[in-house]
């Protein structure tokens, strides 16, 4: 393929999917992400669209939204590895709640696999891979149907989630940055999840490394609400993503970092490969005699105390 019909090819799948990882670019195209990379320079320099972190985007520094078909088919195999590590957090008797997405999706298969545990959602398919599971109760906000993602959203579902608390909230989105926090590109679909939010105790965020840096036009979780951050292993190349996830670990977010999928690192059969991050952040104080700290990665599987078990399994009988 000559150079020009390449970036014409890279050119109409930005246009369609409004964000594509220079992976996914190499691997349609058929070349190495060295040559797309500068594919990728040689457009922005005529405008046609943004590079962002290992990927390029739209013009004009937000990216629009992808439908559901274009989104299913990015980055699978990181979003499969988040899947498996955020999975590895939920514990037997949970109540927690989990936003709409593709990578959310990814995670609820892998819920369905958890004994006991009551799982909120406006996301249809969230609910329909939990729907055959056992001993797992799936609780639908009410709301609009929206067909691009299969989600709930408007006042019905806002409505729905108050008064509700939970331990953990799980969500995706279009983007990630340290200055900004999570965002989305559809102001109705930002509502909901900031409700999902309002309902949880902890905020885990589920994002591949080619959302990091990436800033879309609503914002739905600010930074300083941010728990933990669940993603890939960014491409040795991609310094900005690097810089990015040190700039959340600064400001205190806790970063757990998937293993590739498909590995021999695993000790445990079932456990997700997974490593700590050597980043030097502090955890937010949030408490008298709270002293700062860095969650690491390793440690977020590890069982709860006896006070937490009791607190979440409170908040079911409620």
């Amino acid at each position: 393929m000559f150079a020009a019909e390449r970036r014409q090819l890279i050119l109409e799948m930005v246009r369609a999917n409004g964000a594509v990882s220079l992976r996914e670019l190499a691997r349609v195209v058929q070349t190495s992400e060295v040559t797309v990379r500068r594919d990728v320079r040689a457009l922005e320099a005529e405008g046609l669209l943004d590079r962002r972190h290992g990927g390029a985007v739209l013009p004009g520094g937000f990216t629009r939204e992808s439908g559901f078909p274009q989104k299913s088919h990015l980055a699978t195999a990181e979003k499969t590895a988040i899947a498996d590590l955020a999975a590895s957090l939920v514990e037997e008797g949970e109540a927690i709640v989990v936003g709409a997405g593709t990578t959310t999706q990814e995670l609820a298969r892998r819920l369905a696999r958890v004994p006991g545990l009551t799982v909120v959602t406006n996301s249809l398919l969230v609910a329909q891979a939990l729907a055959h599971a056992n001993r797992v109760e799936v609780v639908m906000t009410g709301g609009t149907l929206r067909g691009s993602n299969y989600a709930l959203v408007g006042s019905g579902a806002e409505q729905s989630l108050q008064g509700l608390r939970v331990s953990r909230a799980f969500l995706s989105g279009s983007g990630l940055t340290a200055e900004r926090g999570l965002s989305t590109s559809n102001m109705l679909s930002a509502s909901v999840d900031r409700a999902l939010v309002q309902a949880a105790a902890e905020v885990v965020v589920l994002a591949d490394h080619t959302k990091l840096g990436t800033d879309t036009m609503f914002q739905t979780v600010p930074t300083d609400v941010i728990t933990r951050l669940v993603t890939d292993e960014p491409p040795g190349h991609d310094d900005r993503a690097a810089t990015e996830l040190q700039a959340l670990a600064d400001q205190g977010v806790q970063i757990a970092v998937a293993g590739p999928v498909g590995t021999g690192g695993e000790s445990t059969p079932g456990r997700p490969p997974r490593r700590d991050m050597p980043l030097p952040g502090q955890r937010r104080s949030h408490g008298p005699g709270a002293g700062p700290q860095l969650r690491s990665a390793a440690s977020m599987g590890e069982p709860q105390g006896p006070g937490e078990r009791a607190r979440v399994a409170d908040l079911r009988r409620r």
